[in-house]
């Protein structure tokens, strides 16, 4: 008879970079309300997760300078197992998830979330978050920001840059 495989919980975590201010600015500045610029990681074996222009970093939970999470999302659970998901994320780091791949709109810390929450849980990460970047670039300050907003580069400070043997040479 086989044992069976144990479940280990997935958290999404999920802070708001504006800390409040898109609340209050957004309708002014884009014509649209925003609750949010959120930035996104996962949570699972006892580690948080998360991807930016250093490429896929990792940390104790709540250990960036970010603090602690403005809300948590349960995705459920997964019985992918701490060895096999390392694996998983040092061939994402080297593939899809290098640092120079970031994008503020197109790859970021979010389409990480999401494609790992897939990958565990067969779960995708709220809409809210994921659509974000398509709603403020629908809006012409958007449009006229986005060189800028392109070369924005962001990295929360806190974490250790993901490798599979971290630690160990």
């Amino acid at each position: 008879m086989e044992e069976p495989l144990a479940l280990h919980p997935v958290k999404l975590y999920v802070y708001d970079l504006s800390k409040g201010m898109a609340r209050r600015l957004s309708h002014l500045m884009l014509g649209k309300q925003l609750d949010g610029i959120w930035h996104t990681s996962i949570i699972v074996h006892k580690d948080e997760f998360f991807y930016g222009s250093g490429g896929i970093s990792s940390c104790a939970p709540g250990g960036t300078l970010l603090g602690p999470p403005d809300t948590v999302v349960d995705l459920g659970n997964t019985e992918v197992t701490e060895e096999i998901f390392l694996e998983y994320l040092s061939s994402l780091g080297e593939s899809m998830f290098r640092g120079e791949s970031y994008n503020l709109f197109e790859h970021n810390c979010n389409t990480f979330s999401n494609e790992v929450a897939q990958f565990l849980t067969g779960k995708k990460i709220p809409s809210y978050i994921t659509d974000l970047p398509s709603e403020v670039l629908a809006t012409p300050f958007g449009q006229a920001l986005r060189p800028l907003l392109d070369s924005i580069q962001i990295q929360p400070p806190g974490g250790n840059t993901f490798s599979r043997h971290n630690g160990q040479s």
